[in-house]
């Protein structure tokens, strides 16, 4: 019996097949000196709302900045309430705290591991200001009937073909079901004035550059992860 050991990710034998291909787009980059956002960017942004049949796409700089812009975007802070599921990867409350607001835990269905929409719907009170379920290993979590903003972590789920709360957030870390050549993430959505708030703090909140409105960060996605 062989003792070798088959590793979860060999990311060298995935990339084989397409390493050609890889190589010409990242060469191309690297001739248009355009290394953040851009044309490519575009493309990639347009190719992905399309596929998740939505309006916009937002390119950011990984997941978990596609989670925290998102709720940024939606205004969370100091004082709020998120309610989330308790079984997650940490970034889904870890984003939560960051701005200052409380992740409120709700614990998940036997049958999917995803947030119990019911149980959500009993940890609603006065200062919930988001529901941000997450969709685990490829499963669509079901939304709980509510006028709250649902921010989905969809970081497994790309090629479920649809975004089913105001945004979903995507991940493309290498490891992911759509691997980047590093980190990367985006912010998927249908919503006209929450997107064109992502993409303005996306960059720091200025519009035009060096005219800031709002205070945003740097959650810019390059050119060679697109």
């Amino acid at each position: 019996m062989s003792n070798r050991k088959v590793p979860i990710v060999d990311l060298a034998r995935q990339h084989a097949p397409v390493r050609e291909e890889i190589d010409a787009a990242i060469a191309e980059v690297i001739d248009s000196g355009h290394f953040v956002l851009g044309p490519v960017v575009q493309a990639f942004e347009e190719e992905l709302a399309a596929a998740c049949q939505s309006q916009h796409a937002i390119g950011v700089s990984s997941g978990t900045d596609a989670l925290l812009l998102a709720l940024m975007a939606q205004g969370v802070g100091p004082g709020d309430e998120v309610i989330t599921t308790a079984f997650s990867f940490f970034a889904t409350a870890g984003v939560i705290a960051r701005l200052g607001a409380t992740p409120v835990f709700a614990d998940i269905e036997d049958h999917s591991f995803n947030l119990d929409p019911a149980l959500a719907l009993d940890r609603v009170t006065a200062k919930s200001a988001a529901i941000l379920p997450v969709n685990l290993y490829g499963r669509l979590a079901t939304l709980p009937e509510t006028e709250l903003p649902i921010i989905e972590d969809a970081a497994q789920s790309i090629g479920t073909g649809r975004v089913q709360g105001k945004a979903a957030c995507y991940s493309f870390f290498p490891t992911k079901n759509v691997g980047a050549l590093g980190d990367a993430g985006a912010i998927v959505t249908g919503d006209d004035e929450f997107a064109d708030r992502a993409r303005l703090m996306r960059t720091h909140g200025g519009r035009p550059k060096y005219f800031h409105k709002v205070v945003g960060g740097n959650f810019r996605i390059d050119a060679m992860q697109a």
